[in-house]
């Protein structure tokens, strides 16, 4: 079986176990098949020559890789930290992924019972593809290719180099659930676990792509109890919740929304609104790469709030924010950055251009990061993550594993101060 063979056998098996986040879920992990999954790992890891294998109770799995160098050889340690769940789109937890082998171009009908179609009107990327071998969903669900092609990316790295006994140094990997609902996983880790010099995430994004910055990130809550009457009754006396939360909404700038930003232009998007005739409850999510920005948007949804106190002083309201995850630039020094230094050999050694990008999002490396592990980030050959027209091109997850082996090289024959 050639490499990229390996490859799917291991995605496939990994995307039969259905780990999709649940956002309402309280408890770490929130799918209980994350522990499942982090158990098959566990056996894999073992079968692979690791060791210190825990999975915790909250599904986090973290391992060890002794190294094979000669004795005194000091290598810098370096580690992966890789997330098990999916995310919820509103589609199918369950991911039934299949091969368009030599695609040639043209739209993909991904299901032909339920005529759900990949328009290149829609999809042109993918028309770049052609003559690879593309993986896809049915129609029904993501791919997951966000994250478990990152999963088979780096079990079959650390196959690789056990089967034909290429110099290491320490290696760590880390296993963690719920990424999707803001490194949740990430925060329940013990990095005393977790001991590596510096530490890389595969999440997201075409060939080449490398990111190091991300979005400072931040959750928000408006509450608004109002007061329920009799509509032969309610002259001064009615509060509507939902129209005090309208004139909330109409007091955020339309023009700093998701479909109307790009590139390292922040936002606030409206994501749910639960009402009842007492009590309207509205979440927000507040993105931007720049700190002083991300920290005036907070600002605005306070003078927001207080404006609707002014405007309707019978209702009770109130305004919860909550940091989620910080800029990996913002965590970059001259003394930390040799992770990112050897990503762009690996790249340049596994014969990939470099395209540094500034993620739209997150990763478990922006909480390292934040925690003084810097952890930069690095494709894996995906696009349209969070869609079910999610498709994988495999010669780009072949590249993105050539990068993955060639740092655990680079790494082995660097040498620690």
């Amino acid at each position: 079986m050639n490499r990229k063979e390996v490859l799917l056998e291991r995605f496939l098996r990994y995307v039969a176990i259905p780990t999709q986040s649940d956002m309402k879920a309280t408890v770490v992990p929130s799918n209980p098949n994350e522990f499942k999954l982090a158990e098959l790992l566990a056996e894999e890891l073992r079968g692979l020559g690791f060791v210190n294998i825990e999975i915790s109770e909250h599904a986090v799995l973290t391992a060890k890789l002794p190294s094979n160098l000669p004795e005194g050889t000091k290598a810098p340690v370096i580690g992966w930290m890789v997330h098990m769940d999916t995310v919820n789109a509103g589609l199918s937890p369950e991911i039934h992924p299949w091969v368009v082998r030599n695609y040639q171009g043209g739209d993909i009908c991904l299901n032909e019972e339920k005529d759900i179609w990949l328009r290149t009107s829609e999809h042109p990327e993918i028309e770049r593809y052609k003559g690879d071998d593309i993986v896809v969903t049915d129609g029904t669900s993501v791919l997951g290719a966000d994250d478990k092609s990152a999963i088979a990316n780096v079990m079959t790295a650390f196959s690789i180099v056990r089967e034909e006994n290429r110099p290491h140094g320490d290696i760590y990997v880390a296993f963690v659930p719920d990424e999707e609902l803001g490194e949740r996983g990430a925060r329940k880790t013990d990095l005393s676990k977790f001991p590596v010099d510096f530490a890389y995430t595969i999440d997201c994004c075409e060939l080449g792509e490398v990111v190091w910055e991300t979005f400072n990130a931040g959750n928000g809550k408006l509450t608004v109890r109002g007061i329920s009457a009799h509509p032969m009754a309610s002259k001064g006396v009615l509060v509507n919740p939902i129209l005090v939360v309208h004139d909330f909404i109409n007091m955020l700038d339309r023009g700093e929304t998701p479909e109307y930003t790009e590139g390292r232009e922040g936002f606030i998007v409206l994501k749910t609104m639960e009402a009842t005739p007492t009590t309207a409850v509205l979440t927000m999510k507040i993105r931007d790469h720049n700190k002083k920005l991300y920290e005036a948007k907070k600002d605005k949804l306070r003078a927001a709030a207080e404006y609707l106190r002014i405007r309707h002083p019978k209702a009770k309201i109130e305004l919860e924010l909550s940091d989620s995850y910080a800029n990996i630039a913002d965590a970059v020094r001259d003394d930390n950055r040799m992770g990112i230094d050897i990503l762009y050999k690996a790249l340049e050694m596994s014969g990939v251009e470099a395209k540094t990008m500034a993620m739209r999002g997150g990763t478990d490396g922006s909480y390292l990061s934040v925690c003084g592990l810097l952890t930069p980030n690095y494709f894996t050959g995906a696009h349209n993550f969070h869609s079910n027209c999610e498709f994988l091109p495999m010669n780009s997850w072949d590249k993105s594993l050539e990068v993955t082996l060639s740092l655990v090289r680079i790494a082995a024959e660097s040498r620690k101060a």
